[in-house]
């Protein structure tokens, strides 16, 4: 299942999102994923978190990180759930439609049963109708 969080830049989302993958270390028994494009948010994150500073990585693309992504899965059959912050940023995508982007990670996420929740920093009407039903929160 893939989780949109969508919305201009200062809006909130990553407080959102923090919160929510802080929650989600709580009452989950599986492994929690944040990756980021920074590790600022390191200390905010529950200990039990594995965030990943993906600018460590040579990531250029989507792509990449679509295989990173699947290293990491398939390593680690115990991921439940990956956070995405700036995910727009991480995947190089920013200034360009990341429709196609998240089609393959909604494909990835149902074959593979991992939950991603995705930071956009995307006014909610930029993105196709068919995102919609993945809105979680729009701000």
């Amino acid at each position: 299942m893939v989780k949109l969080i969508a919305g201009d830049k200062g809006k909130g989302k990553t407080k959102y999102i923090l919160d929510k993958a802080n929650a989600a270390a709580k009452s989950s028994d599986g492994v929690i994923i944040y990756l980021d494009k920074s590790p600022k948010h390191m200390f905010e994150l529950d200990r039990n978190i594995r965030l990943i500073n993906v600018k460590e990585y040579p990531i250029p693309d989507f792509n990449v990180l679509m295989g990173f992504i699947c290293g990491l899965i398939s390593g680690n059959s115990d991921i439940q759930t990956i956070f995405f912050d700036s995910f727009l940023t991480v995947a190089g995508l920013e200034g360009q439609d990341p429709s196609d982007a998240l089609d393959k990670l909604i494909i990835l996420s149902n074959r593979l049963g991992v939950e991603c929740v995705v930071s956009l920093s995307i006014d909610p009407g930029q993105l196709d109708e068919r995102f919609n039903e993945f809105i979680e929160l729009s701000c």
